[in-house]
């Protein structure tokens, strides 16, 4: 496996590490950019495919199924290795490049690996009458129910990025009083925890280009299911979104069922139980992503609760990390998650 995880705290309880940005990438824009746009080499092996119902029926369309791809280690083992599940983040997919970065190091691992498409993602729009959402944890606990009951997996681990982090940590936060046996930790990689706060960052002038970006593709998504589901979806006045607290409003809202985009932000925030994670917990955040932003309450609480790691870096943008002198493996974030949950799988912390 890999080495031990040792983070190191300073005198406010933050925990830190050796992360150093590759030259040139001290700009919390260009790592991001620069993180989704080199290419990589990867090699998966086959997946196996796997459907999971997550709702029933709406109205006149029959149930909601997401996408799962699953990697397996040999079958007299499978069981008992540790099973990596995989959120990817707003408009990605099962094959967004950290997600398979993320496949290849955790199979070399030894570990299983599920990459999970959220509602409609990844090409499946036809499949889910319903959109998704950053708080849809109930399509996680429906992958973690057939992992268990239908593959007989005994230990999970979940991982998320982005708005996949806000997902994995609301479930763990909802499972704190009675967790599955099964879920043995959870990882956020640039988790959207406060999403109000992040919502509004992402409207600013330096971060339009992004907004833009995401906009363009969720609308083009609404588009589709108005095809697909004409009794469900209308496309009237799409033309006037132009922000994402806007497509909050009048689409998440609409066809989630929150009564606007504030009760959205505040009923699906995952900071929300920052306090009461009892699950074995990574949380990497670097203070100069451009739009994600921890309010000072819920940073203290991530601190404060025992069962959390908080990694805060200065630089590493958003969901990037590119390290300076890695060896050849310059992304950290990945190196340091797989060392966090090599730890506890090579160890008695696996269990609780």
């Amino acid at each position: 496996m890999t080495a031990e995880f040792h983070p190191f705290s300073d005198e406010t309880g933050a925990r830190f590490s050796d992360f150093t940005p590759r030259r040139f990438l001290r700009n919390g824009h260009l790592q991001t950019l620069a993180g989704n746009f080199l290419p990589r080499k990867l090699s998966l092996p086959e997946s196996q495919r796997l459907v999971v119902e997550v709702e029933g029926p709406v109205g006149d369309y029959g149930p909601s199924h997401i996408v799962c791809h699953c990697h397996w280690q040999a079958e007299r083992v499978r069981s008992e290795r540790l099973t990596l599940v995989i959120v990817h983040g707003l408009e990605g997919s099962s094959e967004s490049q950290y997600v398979l970065g993320n496949t290849v190091r955790a199979l070399a691992a030894g570990f299983n690996v599920v990459r999970m498409n959220m509602r409609s993602c990844g090409g499946t729009d036809e499949l889910s009458p319903t959109i998704y959402h950053s708080g849809r944890s109930e399509d996680i606990s429906a992958v973690v129910k057939t992992l268990a009951q239908s593959h007989g997996i005994r230990s999970i681990a979940l991982l998320g990025y982005s708005m996949g982090g806000n997902l994995v940590l609301k479930y763990a936060g909802e499972i704190a009083t009675n967790p599955p046996p099964e879920v043995k930790a959870v990882v956020g990689i640039s988790p959207l925890m406060d999403l109000a706060l992040s919502s509004s960052a992402l409207h600013e002038a330096q971060n339009r280009i992004y907004e833009w970006h995401f906009l363009r593709s969720m609308l083009a998504r609404v588009r589709r299911k108005a095809a697909l589901f004409p009794r469900l979806y209308s496309t009237e006045n799409l033309s006037k979104i132009r922000s994402m607290r806007m497509f909050d409003e009048h689409i998440v809202a609409r066809y989630g069922g929150f009564a606007g985009a504030d009760d959205y932000y505040y009923t699906v925030a995952s900071s929300q139980y920052a306090g009461r994670l009892n699950l074995a917990t990574l949380i990497v955040h670097s203070l100069d992503d451009p739009f994600i932003r921890l309010l000072p309450a819920t940073r203290a609480a991530l601190i404060d609760n025992p069962n959390v790691t908080y990694l805060e870096t200065t630089h590493g943008g958003h969901c990037a990390f590119l390290a300076a002198g890695a060896n050849g493996d310059s992304r950290w974030a990945e190196v340091t998650l797989l060392r966090f949950l090599a730890d506890r799988a090579n160890g008695s912390r696996l269990g609780r």
